[in-house]
């Protein structure tokens, strides 16, 4: 099993990409190597403090995303620890050649870091609100890609990504969402948490889901029904033995994620499951659509991606055990 974490503690509410921020801070004191790109969104990618203290190891690349993947590339060869720092839609879709030529094909070592990912982008609409990055980075041979769920595993995972040799993508988002991981959180790549203990079904979930899983085991709870909740922050490499260990139990599992079902976290759990031990299945994701403007809370509701949503599919899939 991956790494177990009995409890969890709601403190208060913050942006992931403000752990991002702290982490990547952090690594400018403790890291000469570490360097930051970015394409004209400093504010919105919380990279101020690095760029205050370590002016001379920051690039302002300006909006040409392109441009900043085969910078980035370079500087690895040099032995510079590049991170890049833009929206998830222009960190993945708009760069994918680059990223899959320059950073993929060579195994450079950058750190690919994406915010404002998923439908919790909100008002900006569709056209940002990037649905398919999931998929488009797990494909790319060699690439881990990392998606955490609070602002404390996101600093935790910053940093720790400075220390994997190798291309890694790390997406992360805008609203406020609770913080109920530990300060001083050790991330492991590929390690999976466990947060409650379960018999009856499992829950895997991803980033902002995380929370609405643990919410709905809550009320399952109440219904009478036992449920495991798993945090894979790391869809790539997957903790497989996680997976496979808690359906061994439970006999069936549901996935949740800020991502569309086509591609994203729940496909690659369905390979596991198909290759080792067939089990009822059933997703939380969006479904094969483009998003809208909106609040998140609307968004998310709206598509079916919250507590409510999760209890129902729970529901669905008990059924089919």
């Amino acid at each position: 099993m991956g790494i177990i974490m009995k409890t969890y503690t709601y403190t208060e509410k913050k942006d992931t990409r403000s752990g991002f921020g702290a982490g990547l801070a952090e690594l400018g004191r403790t890291n000469p190597n570490v360097v930051a790109l970015c394409a004209d969104l400093i504010g919105s990618l919380k990279m101020d403090e690095f760029i205050k203290e370590n002016p001379e190891r920051f690039f302002q690349i300006g909006i040409a995303e392109a441009n900043m993947m085969g910078i980035a590339a370079g500087l690895t060869i040099g032995g510079k620890i590049p991170f890049t720092g833009t929206f998830a839609n222009f960190s993945t879709g708009r760069v994918y050649d680059q990223i899959r030529q320059s950073i993929a094909y060579s195994g450079k070592n950058v750190k690919i870091c994406a915010s404002h990912a998923g439908l919790t982008l909100g008002e900006d609409g569709a056209t940002h609100q990037i649905l398919e990055d999931i998929g488009l980075m797990k494909m790319l041979p060699g690439m881990v890609v990392i998606n955490p769920c609070d602002y404390n595993q996101t600093k935790a995972a910053t940093i720790a990504i400075a220390d994997y040799d190798g291309p890694v993508y790390l997406r992360f988002g805008r609203p406020s969402v609770p913080i109920f991981t530990p300060a001083d959180q050790k991330f492991e790549i590929g390690k999976a948490i466990k947060f409650t203990e379960g018999t009856d079904v499992t829950i895997v979930a991803t980033g902002h889901l995380v929370w609405e899983a643990l919410e709905a085991s809550k009320a399952l709870q109440e219904a009478g029904i036992s449920a495991e909740v798993i945090n894979i922050h790391t869809i790539k490499p997957l903790d497989d033995k996680a997976i496979l260990d808690s359906v061994a139990k439970t006999r069936c599992i549901v996935t949740a994620e800020e991502h569309n079902h086509l591609g994203g976290l729940g496909e690659s759990v369905a390979r596991v499951l198909a290759q080792h031990n067939p089990t009822p299945q059933e997703f939380v994701a969006t479904n094969d659509t483009f998003g809208e403007s909106g609040t998140p809370a609307q968004l998310m509701d709206k598509y079916g991606l919250n507590s409510d949503a999760i209890q129902n599919a729970v529901k669905k899939v008990l059924k089919r055990k």
